[in-house]
C-alpha cells in the first residue's frame, strides 16, 4: 500500500488550489504507471488496465466505482473487452487536485 493511498481526501470546491508542479512530481512517485494528459486545457491522470476478458474488466470497473463512491469523487471509466481506462481529475475545479492522486493510488491497489 502506498503512503499516498492512505491519505484522506479533502472536500474539493471549484476554487480549490490545483496541485503544483512540485507536488505532482512528489505524488507521481507513488503512481509511476499513470500518465498526465491534457484534454481541452484540463490536466488529468490516466491509466489503462489490462485484463483477460470482459468479466474481469467489468469487475475492476465496479471496484473502482466503489472507491469513487466512498470518496465522493468520480473518474471517467471506459470499460472494454479486456481493458479499462481510468481517468481522474477534479471536475469542478477543471484540473488536478491532491484527491486525484490519492484515488489513482487506491485504484492501483484494487487492481492488484
Amino acid at each position: 500500500m502506498s503512503r499516498l493511498s492512505e491519505q484522506a481526501c479533502e472536500a474539493c470546491r471549484w476554487d480549490a488550489p490545483h496541485v503544483t508542479t512540485e507536488e505532482m512530481e512528489t505524488y507521481r512517485a507513488d503512481i509511476p504507471d499513470w500518465q498526465i494528459v491534457e484534454r481541452d486545457g484540463i490536466m488529468q491522470l490516466e491509466r489503462v488496465f489490462m485484463f483477460r476478458n470482459f468479466k474481469q474488466a467489468l469487475a475492476f470497473t465496479n471496484r473502482v466505482g466503489d472507491i469513487a463512491e466512498e470518496a465522493g469523487h468520480h473518474p471517467a471509466l471506459l470499460t472494454e473487452w479486456g481493458k479499462v481506462t481510468v481517468t481522474w481529475w477534479s471536475h469542478e475545479m477543471k484540473g488536478l487536485h491532491k484527491n486525484d492522486f490519492i484515488l489513482a493510488a487506491r485504484t492501483d491497489e484494487v487492481a492488484q
